[in-house]
């Protein structure tokens, strides 16, 4: 009879306590890798500043908040991203199309609509929306019935369109900016009117916590279900108190970051109450929940709906998808019209937030959001990708190029960084890739 222990408790009892606790929590090593170089990162620019005061600490609830705003466009461009690459293919015209999305938007509110429905009516803000929407969708459908129909490689189709889209930018507006935009569209770039308070981020966090225990209840009852292996009711607990205490933690950093006087003092006398010396939370900005919305309903569509099933298996083997009656052309097309609405989504965010439209919004994103993909743990092979690794990506090259304005690298620096980073980031997923195999 053969008392030969099994060949992954040996490697658990070899390895020791970590390696046990990552088997039996199943955390991903790659998002303890994002997150170690994110504190690297952070405590880098922060010990820098006190030491040489040049800026100052950079944690502090203000940049912080800021940072959350700042990664918001980013993150959610990013998340569609991934579904790009993941299929063998690339976009390299979000940038671009954030810059046309907007100015169209602009023009609607400034020019076009107020001489329709009239001066500050309240449904310019959400028609602009619903047409920004349908117009990115429309340009990703575009690009995907090329690449996908008329099978041009999706490289030369999106580079192809950073140029015409910018081109169009320019060329709508004859190179002016559009400002300002409607006052309900701009809530949604963020700034003290732009967020939730104190109050609203209390009940969205704890909203959040239910949700964090209902996912791990759920999640054991459908292995058990499915006869999957059960996590140890302690790595479980543990999971629910780290989701907890990042949340409330979340909470308590953006609840103690305080509206300006001069913003408290023109609210005050805008509802006609004294407000001088009232502490006023800015709470979660409106950007960053509605990347965190995208957050879930990307991952639900990636990982409990047929398309995102249909979306990996295209990945992983684009022959074998269409053997198994896959429409890979359809699917494709589709993917690119949700990287469309996804930039539409962006381009709202980052118009808000100027509080108008420029032709140059949105330049060199396309870098940013590719480089948050690749860091978040998406392969260029395609295949693998994860939307919460994107999203944190998103968060890592926001820091990076945050701390680097702080501190006064110029922007050439700052896009020498930006490219070592990428390819760095490329190169260990090609060595997890062969460590993996």
């Amino acid at each position: 009879m053969n008392h030969d222990p099994k060949p992954e408790n040996l490697a658990s009892n070899q390895m020791g306590f970590l390696a046990r606790f990552l088997n039996d929590t199943e955390i991903d090593t790659r998002l303890l890798g994002m997150l170690g170089a994110l504190a690297l990162i952070w405590g880098g620019f922060h010990f820098y500043g006190v030491i040489f005061n040049n800026f100052g600490a950079f944690l502090t609830p203000r940049n912080l908040w800021n940072l959350s705003v700042q990664t918001s466009s980013i993150g959610i461009m990013a998340t569609g991203m991934v579904l790009v690459i993941v299929t063998r293919n690339i976009d390299l015209s979000v940038g671009s199309m954030i810059g046309v999305i907007a100015m169209a938007m602009g023009l609607l509110q400034v020019e076009i609509l107020p001489q329709i429905v009239g001066i500050g009516h309240w449904s310019i803000w959400i028609m602009a929306v619903i047409v920004g929407l349908i117009f990115g969708a429309l340009i990703g459908a575009l690009h995907g019935w090329l690449i996908a129909y008329r099978e041009i490689p999706a490289f030369i189709v999106t580079l192809g369109g950073l140029m015409v889209w910018r081109g169009m930018a320019f060329l709508s507006a004859g190179g002016r900016t559009i400002s300002p935009v409607d006052g309900t569209f701009a809530l949604l770039g963020g700034g003290p009117y732009g967020a939730i308070g104190a109050w609203g981020s209390w009940a969205v966090g704890l909203t959040a916590c239910l949700g964090v225990a209902y996912t791990i209840y759920a999640g054991r009852k459908s292995r058990i279900k499915h006869n999957f292996r059960l996590r140890p009711k302690w790595a479980e607990a543990m999971l629910a108190i780290i989701g907890w205490s990042a949340i409330i933690g979340a909470v308590l950093l953006v609840n103690s970051y305080p509206w300006p006087k001069g913003i408290v003092k023109q609210y005050g006398a805008k509802i006609g109450q004294d407000l001088e010396g009232t502490f006023i939370s800015h709470g979660f900005a409106i950007p960053v929940l509605i990347l965190v919305t995208v957050g879930i309903l990307m991952t639900i569509l990636v990982t409990r709906t047929r398309f995102g099933r249909y979306v990996f298996a295209i990945g992983g083997n684009p022959e074998a998808a269409a053997l198994a009656g896959i429409d890979t052309k359809w699917v494709t097309m589709k993917v690119f019209a949700l990287m469309g609405m996804l930039t539409a989504i962006a381009a709202v965010i980052a118009s808000a937030r100027l509080n108008s439209a420029t032709n140059a919004l949105g330049t060199l994103d396309e870098l940013y959001v590719i480089a948050a993909a690749v860091i978040g743990g998406t392969s260029l092979s395609g295949g693998v990708g994860k939307i919460y690794g994107a999203i944190l990506g998103a968060l890592v090259m926001q820091s990076l190029q945050s701390g680097m304005v702080l501190i006064g690298f110029d922007s050439a620096i700052q896009r020498i960084v930006v490219g070592v980073v990428l390819v760095l980031a490329v190169y260990l997923d090609i060595l997890y890739n062969k460590r993996v195999k």
